[in-house]
């Protein structure tokens, strides 16, 4: 059965959806099975993708409300993943989901008949604690959580944390915390540092190795549709996140060797 990580930081501009396309094409190219979930309605991880959200035919919307099934939304993209697109229409599917049974596991209940096909799921969640993100969190195993080392990150992760652990107490006790990723950092920043340093003391493991710098390329990949690492993989956000996936996948390893052992 695939790996399902919901993205999630409800503060914009982190990096979130920078994240979910490349962590996918990332993993892709590891030979792994991977498909990406838009679950924001500015549609961006579907833009970035390489496809017009203007011109869709089955997104996530009609998946939620159950006009239609998943697997009718697939579509491969450059990147070697699947992509499950989204559009501005999703915005509605708050409205509409309080009227439909089960509306928080919508999203999970969806995924039932693809989950098997991937190795891994990622669900790019919109920037805020709303109906759309706690579908994320009641269908996935874990949660990614990118930020930036600033102060206001610290306050908002607070509320993130607090909301992960109201979903597992009511909906999915299985969810976790798979790791916090520090994004757009720059080294010559005191404050990030500060902040990296205390993100490091109060999370421990939980906070990946890997770091993600500011990068021109990964900024510009966007634009093109292309993830960085079809952009322009010798770049140093192609190699770094890269390196989240093999960080990813030598955790999940040490996990299951664990998890045997015991």
């Amino acid at each position: 059965m695939g790996k399902v990580i919901a993205i999630t930081n409800q503060k914009g501009g982190v990096g979130k959806t920078t994240t979910s396309i490349n962590l996918a094409a990332s993993l892709a190219k590891t030979r792994r099975k991977v498909m990406l979930i838009d679950m924001d309605p500015q549609g961006n991880a579907t833009m970035g993708s390489g496809v017009n959200k203007e011109s869709l035919r089955v997104s996530t919307y009609e998946i939620l409300i159950g006009a239609n099934v998943i697997g009718e939304a697939i579509m491969t993209v450059e990147g070697e993943y699947d992509l499950v697109p989204a559009n501005s229409q999703l915005s509605g599917a708050e409205v509409e989901l309080i009227s439909l049974d089960q509306r928080e596991r919508r999203l999970r209940n969806a995924l039932e008949s693809v989950r098997g096909l991937y190795d891994y799921i990622l669900i790019d969640c919109p920037p805020a604690l709303n109906l759309l993100t706690v579908n994320a969190m009641a269908a996935a195993e874990s949660v990614l959580i990118p930020m930036q080392c600033e102060y206001y990150a610290l306050e908002g992760l607070t509320a993130l944390v607090t909301t992960i652990k109201k979903v597992r107490q009511t909906l999915n006790p299985k969810l976790q915390i798979a790791g916090l990723l520090r994004t757009m950092y720059d080294p010559r920043n005191n404050l990030a540092n500060e902040v990296s340093a205390q993100l490091r003391s109060h999370f421990g493991d939980k906070l990946y190795r890997t770091i993600i710098p500011r990068n021109v390329r990964l900024a510009e990949a966007p634009s093109y549709g292309k993830p960085v690492i079809t952009y322009d993989m010798r770049s140093k956000g192609a190699e770094a996140y890269l390196a989240l996936a093999g960080e990813l996948l030598r955790r999940e390893t040490a996990e299951t060797t664990v998890g045997k052992a015991s």
